[in-house]
Formats: structure tokens, C-alpha cells, sequence
């Protein structure tokens, strides 16, 4: 009897699976999908074995826009695909008690925050707009921090990590280098751009430099991070290269501040003088400026023209009129993305168009107004002061024997992204898109690890006779 229930039930799903290809084909008349279809199989064994490789994957075309970046990829729906995937097994984890939901400081102070923008979404000030990036957005932000924090649990998981990342990062440096290359989509004429002509996030030259900066801190932790192994290391060596040399391109001051600030992390664990390290840190600025020729470009991103004087000034008053959305809507600012809509009605400086915040710091105090401001700060210290208490506990000197490369390498980076995205913060808008969320999450996901080293290593200590 189990037998031929067994029988029909493979029929079935087999006339199923059929059902679907042709569906499929028949909607997508695309090769490229039936082969995505016939892999599907493979894909959900994979995926609810290592449901963390599945919301990497998931991070990597959302935030990074792989498929924006090679067209080829649009056809499959892989964000979409990947979103579905995720949220089935996620909650098919939930369910089944796989999955424990990580908490702590860092996840709750982002609970708070969560809550305060989603709190504000009815009183927006444009809330159709607020609430198309509140569900297309920033929920999928939010379920990705916490399913990161709570599938990251190992060595390996963190490992896997730096090795998705650097090599989305330089996917995207290679196709904007391309594209300097062949004059392709270039802002102001020198700025570079990816997938410009299908306006992709990465269509402005200020919005591709943190994307390009991101993947840049575990670039270089994985090369400077003893016993890494050879191949970490030239994965890192050759993301340094590629990935630097296009956020160059991109002429962002944001990403140059942003790459000094990068290194700057590295080198202060292993430079003692302050004087030497100030010096290097403004003599690299300056060989990165000219090198960028930023003295050479015109104004900001791509919506904007003129000299850099103007440039400044605008941003000035962009910053003005974030103040003002904050004065006038104190609890709950304009609303999620809604600056951009708001700036005709709180600026005295209008050239025909709206000019985009370029701060991360006014673009939450605009947008989420004075609790979110004040929470959102609260955050990022505590992610620094998380990375920064986990890279002494998992360094090679604090665990001797026990130590772990892939989780150190992790620490390392969590903090060199926080540092590098907070200096490039008042010239780039990062509030609320990935970055900040994803070293959240790591941040969170490394804080128990580096509390049990703490901890083995404070019984592992001699007692002192008293």
C-alpha cells in the first residue's frame, strides 16, 4: 500500500514539475529559465540544508544588483526567486524549531528603530511612496539582519561570507571599470556608472561607491588576516585592487574617505604611532583625490551640474531642508524615502529639480525624524563597540591555540566597514540600505562567539594568590 502511494505521489510531482516547465516556458520564452526551473530540485536541497548560503545569495543580488549588472540575469527573476526561496525556509525552520531567533543590543536597538519607521509609515507626509520602500525595502532589510544574526553560528558560515561578498564586489568594479573603459553611462562625462540605462540604483556614481566600499573591508581582512590561506588572500589582494580602482571612478569624496577610513582600521591595530598613522591617513587622502581627479569633476551625482563650489553649496542647503523635515515632523520626520518629494516645500534653494540629502546622518533625521536619529546613532556605536570588543577576544594573541582566522577576519571587517561608512556617511546616503544592516547582523552573530573566547579565556587564567 506505501508503495503505491509512493509511486503515485513521484507521478505526480513529476507531472507537476513537467506542468511548471511549461509554464514557464510558455510565460518566459527564455532557455536560460527552463534551465533555472530544471535546477530547481537541487537548489531547494541545497537551500534547506544551508539556509544561509540561500540568504547570502539573496543579499547578493539585492544589494549588490548582479543581476542589473549583467543583463543576462534579468530573465530568471533570481531576486524574486531568491526572496520566495528564503522566506519558505526561514519559516520552514521556524516552524520546526531549527532556527532559534538571535537576539541581543544590537538587534534590539534595530527592533527599535524598525518599529519607529514602521510606526511612521501612516503619518508620511508622501505615504504611498513610504510605503512602496517600507514592503519592497526595508522589511526585506529586516528579516535578512535577523535571519543573518541567527544562521551565523560557525567558522565556516563567516568564512562563507567574505568569499561571497568580495567576489560580488568585484563583479561590479569589473563591469563599472568596463564601462570607464568604453565611456559607457559616464555622469558628467568622467563619473562611472553601472546599468545607467535601465536606471539601476547603481546608475549614479554616489550610490554605486558604497556598494563598491562594502565588500572592500573583508577584501582586506582576508589579506591581512593571518593564516587566511593562500587563496583568501589573493581573493583579497585581487578585491583591493579592482574594487578600489572603481569607487576611483565613481570620483565619490564619500568613497574616498570611505577607503582611507577602511585601511585606516587595519592600520591602527598594527601602527602604535598616532603621528605616523594621521600622516598616512592624509597623504593617502590626497594621492586617492588626485588620482580620482575630484578637483577636476563637476558637481554630485547625476542629477546634479556645476563646479565643486556649487556642488558644496548645494549640499548645504540639501542639509538645510533635511533640518527643517525634522523641525517641522519631530516624531516622524517626512517618511521613508520621501525627501526627495519634500524638498520643494522646505528649501529656499530651487534650480528646477530636487537635489538628493547625500548624508546619511540628515537623510534619518528627515526621514525618521529625532527618536530614529538619536536610535540610529545608538546603533552604530554599538555595532562599532560589538566588532571592537570581538576583534581583541578572537585574536590570534587572545586564542592562542583556539583561534579562528575566518571569525577574526569577520570581527576585523564588521569594524572596518562601520568605520569607513561612518566617515563617508555625511557625504553618502546609507541610512536605509543594506550595508549598515548586513555588519549589523555580523555583529550580532559574532558578539556570543567572542563572549564564550572571553570567557574560556578568563578560566583558562591562573588565579593571582591573594
Amino acid at each position: 500500500m506505501r508503495e503505491a502511494i509512493g509511486a503515485r505521489l513521484q507521478v505526480a510531482l513529476a507531472l507537476g514539475f513537467v506542468a511548471l516547465m511549461a509554464g514557464a516556458a510558455y510565460a518566459v520564452p527564455e532557455p536560460l529559465v527552463l534551465v533555472a526551473i530544471g535546477l530547481l530540485p537541487i537548489a531547494g536541497i541545497i537551500a534547506f540544508r544551508s539556509p544561509f548560503l540561500l540568504c547570502l545569495l539573496f543579499i547578493l543580488f539585492t544589494f549588490f544588483r548582479l543581476h542589473e549588472a549583467f543583463p543576462v540575469l534579468n530573465p530568471l527573476r533570481l531576486p524574486q526567486l531568491l526572496a520566495l526561496g528564503s522566506l519558505a525556509v526561514l519559516g520552514a525552520w521556524v516552524v520546526t524549531k531549527r532556527l532559534t531567533i538571535a537576539w541581543g543590543p544590537e538587534l534590539k536597538l534595530f527592533s527599535i528603530l524598525f518599529a519607529l519607521m514602521t510606526l511612521g509609515v501612516p503619518l508620511a507626509s508622501g505615504r504611498d511612496i513610504d510605503i512602496a520602500y517600507w514592503k519592497d525595502t526595508y522589511v526585506k532589510i529586516a528579516i535578512m539582519t535577523f535571519a543573518i544574526a541567527s544562521l551565523a553560528r560557525r567558522a565556516k558560515d563567516f568564512a562563507l561570507a567574505s568569499r561571497a561578498f568580495i567576489p560580488a564586489g568585484i563583479a561590479v568594479a569589473a563591469v563599472a571599470l568596463d564601462n570607464a573603459a568604453k565611456g559607457i553611462g559616464l555622469v558628467e562625462g568622467t563619473r562611472v556608472t553601472v546599468a545607467r540605462d535601465i536606471r539601476s540604483v547603481l546608475g549614479d556614481p554616489n550610490d554605486l561607491s558604497p556598494v563598491l566600499l562594502f565588500p572592500l573591508s573583508f577584501a582586506v581582512a582576508l589579506l591581512l588576516t593571518p593564516r587566511t590561506g593562500l587563496f583568501s588572500r589573493l581573493l583579497g589582494l585581487v578585491g583591493i585592487g579592482m574594487i578600489v580602482a572603481a569607487i576611483l571612478a565613481t570620483q565619490s569624496r564619500g568613497g574616498l574617505l570611505g577607503i582611507v577610513a577602511v585601511f585606516g582600521v587595519f592600520a591602527a591595530r598594527r601602527i602604535r604611532s598616532k603621528a605616523v598613522l594621521l600622516g598616512g591617513g592624509a597623504a593617502g587622502l590626497l594621492v586617492l583625490s588626485v588620482v580620482a581627479g575630484v578637483g577636476g569633476r563637476q558637481s554630485g551625482g547625476a542629477a546634479e551640474g556645476g563646479t565643486v563650489d556649487e556642488s558644496a553649496k548645494g549640499r548645504l542647503e540639501a542639509w538645510k531642508a533635511a533640518w527643517r523635515m525634522a523641525v517641522g515632523r519631530p516624531f516622524t520626520g517626512v517618511g521613508l524615502n520621501c525627501y526627495i518629494p519634500n524638498f520643494f516645500f522646505y528649501s529656499d534653494y530651487w534650480e528646477g529639480f530636487a537635489k538628493a540629502v547625500h548624508s546619511t546622518w540628515f537623510s534619518v533625521l528627515a526621514e525618521g525624524g529625532f527618536p530614529a536619529f538619536v536610535t540610529f546613532i545608538l546603533m552604530r556605536v554599538r555595532i562599532a563597540r560589538t566588532a571592537n570588543t570581538a576583534c581583541a577576544a578572537l585574536s590570534p594573541t587572545a586564542r592562542g591555540t583556539a583561534y579562528e582566522p575566518a571569525t577574526y577576519a569577520a570581527a576585523q571587517a564588521v569594524l572596518a566597514g562601520m568605520a569607513g561608512f561612518a566617515v563617508s556617511g555625511p557625504f553618502l546616503t546609507q541610512a536605509f540600505t543594506w550595508p549598515v544592516y548586513i555588519l549589523l547582523a555580523l555583529a550580532a552573530a559574532i558578539a556570543p562567539l567572542a563572549a564564550a573566547a572571553a570567557r574560556e579565556d578568563a578560566a583558562a587564567r591562573p588565579v593571582s594568590p591573594r
